[in-house]
């Protein structure tokens, strides 16, 4: 599947534990591409229902979910929602790969609401992604 498919199409479930990938933002560092790589200018997803306007905000290579993306959310419009109905707008929303112990599983995770609200791929698609995805880049969230 091409990379521009693959990122502008990926079947996602809503998944992670909280505290599952504590992305550490470092914006000023220059991610490793390949030089013949161009870097995405925006990621499309489909399936996951909170919106658009949001950016990756952060990049955790040491993740234990096989690399992660952080999501800019909550922002302070959803913030301010979830507290003017009295809950919690949750956070720390990753796109990631899948626990080394449970790689063998692959595109199988799928099948199973395994997560707590981040966004799970398989790793070769997370891989994939992490290598034109930068911090910064865009994300539209599609119903």
């Amino acid at each position: 599947m091409p990379l521009s498919l693959l990122v502008g199409t990926v079947a996602l479930s809503l998944v992670g534990h909280a505290d599952s990938t504590r992305a550490l933002a470092k914006p000023s560092v220059v991610p490793p591409y390949a030089a013949s790589v161009t870097p995405a200018d925006s990621v499309v997803t489909a399936r996951v229902p909170f919106g658009r306007g949001f950016r990756i905000e952060a990049r955790n290579p040491g993740s234990p979910y096989h690399r992660s993306l952080k999501i800019s959310y909550p922002d302070a419009a959803h913030r301010a929602r979830a507290r003017s109905r009295g809950v919690s707008p949750g956070g720390d929303i990753m796109i990631h790969g899948l626990p080394a112990r449970q790689a063998w599983v692959g595109a199988a995770h799928r099948d199973f609401d395994w997560t707590e609200g981040c966004i799970a791929v398989t790793n070769k698609e997370i891989d994939e992604i992490w290598g034109v995805v930068p911090v910064g880049t865009p994300i539209l969230i599609k119903p």
